[in-house]
């Protein structure tokens, strides 16, 4: 038996009105794909809801967040508009990154969103920079890098560890662990699979959290986040989660059988919370249905927002590609 929710009601609400946004914003992007709406490469969050929505709820606003190319939710609960993230994914100038990231390279400065990135273990080095800049600056800021458990056989993962704890930077790595590296799963390729004691190898501060609770993940995170504001270094997290969808919408999924997959499903976070909300006398039927009818008016702004768009002009294609030196520089002309 799970204790009392230790939410008020509005925000317990909350949280379950941003996995119902996250969730519905990714059938929706899966739906256009088919469609040939959107192009490229599509990576899906679904499953995965309840880690970025209880992490980032314990993050202050003007905290950074780095993420991986399955950043959709990243973005949309670190603040950046629903409707430049479908702009984006759509190719629109309209976008976030006007329309030149597409899904996997979602940015937004304004909100402190630093990517979406499609490079594995990129954002972690990147992380370390932006706490090392606040830590210069006299700032009370943190960096918040989102990976997977596949960055953690990376270079990158292991200097950016060594670095941040040598010079106790405001960096929370939060491992996003679904057991499957692209196609690969953990146990096939790192020997280590005990991912929190890997991390503290580098007397780093860990904790394994079940990622399907999203209650779990908030408590968690927030507990890390005080230690890390307080100027105790780095912590790591590890956030015990499953995608349902398969790794792209390229991947023929030949690499889990389809009953691992539906077991998994069993404990599908946003069902789960809803399960809890309804037990606990804090959610009904008839709010529950407001508040998909929201999320569903907000998703359907967003896909007209993006139809309504525009692509980039052709001349403009070159802008930005380039930055002369100043002259007078070594290497003007």
């Amino acid at each position: 038996m799970s204790a009392p929710m230790p939410y008020p009601h509005e925000f317990a609400l909350g949280l379950l009105r941003d996995m119902l946004r996250i969730r519905r914003l990714e059938e929706r992007a899966a739906e256009l794909y088919g469609e040939g709406k959107i192009r490229g490469f599509l990576h899906l969050y679904i499953g995965e809801e309840a880690v970025v929505v209880g992490a980032l709820h314990a993050l202050a606003p003007d905290d950074a967040v780095l993420a991986t190319y399955r950043e959709h939710g990243h973005a949309l609960i670190q603040g950046v508009p629903m409707t430049r993230i479908m702009a984006e994914m759509y190719g629109k100038q309209e976008g976030c990154s006007r329309g030149r990231g597409g899904s996997m390279h979602l940015f937004d400065a304004r909100t402190r969103f630093f990517g979406g990135n499609a490079i594995v273990a990129g954002g972690l080095p990147l992380a370390v920079g932006l706490a090392l800049a606040e830590r210069m600056q006299g700032g009370k800021r943190l960096a918040a890098c989102f990976f997977g458990e596949g960055a953690m056989a990376e270079g990158a993962f292991h200097e950016s560890l060594n670095l941040a704890v040598l010079w106790q930077l405001p960096v929370l790595f939060c491992c996003e662990n679904n057991l499957y590296a692209m196609g690969t799963a953990l146990a096939r390729s790192q020997s280590q699979t005990d991912l929190c004691a890997k991390a503290a190898a580098y007397k780093v501060a860990t904790q394994a959290v079940d990622g399907m609770d999203v209650v779990a993940v908030h408590q968690a995170t927030r507990e890390a986040v005080e230690q890390v504001r307080a100027g105790q270094g780095p912590y790591f997290l590890e956030y015990q989660t499953y995608r349902f969808r398969a790794h792209s919408m390229f991947d023929p999924e030949l690499y889990r059988d389809k009953a691992e997959v539906e077991q998994w499903k069993k404990r599908c976070p946003v069902l789960a919370y809803k399960t809890r909300l309804k037990a606990e006398g804090l959610l009904d039927e008839a709010v529950l249905a407001a508040l998909e009818a929201e999320v569903e008016q907000e998703v359907e702004a967003a896909v007209a927002f993006a139809e309504a768009g525009s692509l980039e002009p052709v001349a403009d294609l070159c802008r930005d590609l380039y930055t002369p030196p100043p002259a007078g520089a070594e290497g003007a002309p």
